[in-house]
């Protein structure tokens, strides 16, 4: 498990490398101007200046964050941070006065006459500078644990709603099949197998293709029940996008739930892709929808999709019941534990 204290992450970089050289080339500016010194020439040196001392500093603290300090007992950490922050600056300082004399940039009489004690003086406020920005680290880090634990209890909380019912009408139609079929009710418990085997994966976010086959399990299930009279059809190419577990095959069993009636020969359930909108239209040709609001699973499933990929889920047609499922960008790093 990452140590959130030694999580730095490349934007933090990024920013601190902004705010060292904005931050430098104003105080150097500043510092020139009181002594009458070319301006320029000070905000150029506090550029030099910012940017060695950002660029010791990502050198120094990744190696000791992720070699010296996950090794070493934590009482140590202190004063080993302190020193690295220290040599970042004061070596910071070196080069960027080095580099100021390789530009010819006039440099002021305190970085001339004393160079290593204001060398020293940046490495102290260095270390001050990153005590600051390692609090700052850790409670951006923690806090961003704590959104994402509050949203894995969430999606934990909405996939255990997950109608429970299925299985007992498995369990029934397979207990009827022993006896009139055997191969059949072997092949079936084979599927029945293998479709909870896939509900027991813990990612929250699976493969698209293994969604689809998952559903088609489901409707192999069903059709013992139900005669072989759904018929489920689905793209052959399908693209490698990611969905919440069970969103189609809950559409799928919403339209059997809804959309079936005793006067219907059978049932067509269809699967269309739009790769370029990312979206995914699940539609049937049962009873035409009386409602479009939401029943629980339905809420569940929204819920889900807008906690994972930023999602929507919409009804666009009721007559033949159609469903649209919007993927914005689904995050892997919350969809797998």
């Amino acid at each position: 498990m990452r140590n959130i204290a030694l999580d730095i992450k490349p934007k933090d970089w990024f920013y601190i490398l902004i705010i060292g050289v904005v931050f430098g080339m104003f105080l150097s500016v500043f510092g020139y101007m009181l002594q009458g010194a070319p301006w320029v020439d000070g905000a150029f040196f506090g550029i030099l200046l910012g940017f060695c001392i950002t660029l010791f500093s990502l050198v120094f603290i990744t190696y000791m964050n992720t070699k010296i300090l996950p090794n070493i007992k934590n009482i140590y950490w202190a004063p080993l941070s302190a020193f690295f922050s220290f040599a970042a600056g004061f070596l910071g300082g070196l080069g960027g006065t080095s580099l100021a004399r390789f530009f010819s940039l006039e440099l002021l009489g305190l970085f001339g006459e004393h160079l290593w004690v204001s060398v020293s003086f940046i490495g102290l406020l260095t270390y001050i500078v990153g005590v600051l920005l390692y609090r700052f680290v850790v409670m951006r880090n923690e806090k961003e644990l704590s959104e994402n634990a509050y949203l894995q209890s969430r999606l934990r909380s909405l996939e255990t709603q997950l109608n429970p019912h299925f299985l007992f009408n498995a369990l029934n139609s397979l207990a009827e099949l022993v006896h009139q079929d055997p191969d059949k009710a072997e092949h079936a418990i084979l599927r029945l197998s293998a479709f909870l085997r896939n509900t027991m994966d813990e990612k929250a976010l699976i493969p698209l293709e293994r969604e689809l086959q998952n559903v088609q399990d489901y409707v192999a299930l069903e059709n013992i029940r139900f005669s072989g009279k759904i018929n489920f059809v689905f793209p052959k190419k399908i693209p490698l996008w990611h969905v919440p577990k069970f969103s189609i095959q809950l559409l799928v069993e919403n339209a059997l739930k809804h959309g079936w009636s005793g006067e219907k020969k059978e049932l067509f359930i269809e699967v269309t892709l739009d790769e370029e909108a990312k979206a995914i239209y699940v539609k049937n040709d049962g009873e035409a929808l009386h409602s479009v609001s939401f029943g629980i699973g339905l809420s569940n499933l929204k819920q889900r999709l807008e906690l994972l990929c930023g999602g929507k889920l919409e009804i666009t047609a009721t007559q033949m019941p159609t469903f649209r499922i919007t993927l914005g960008g689904c995050r892997e790093n919350i969809g797998s534990r």
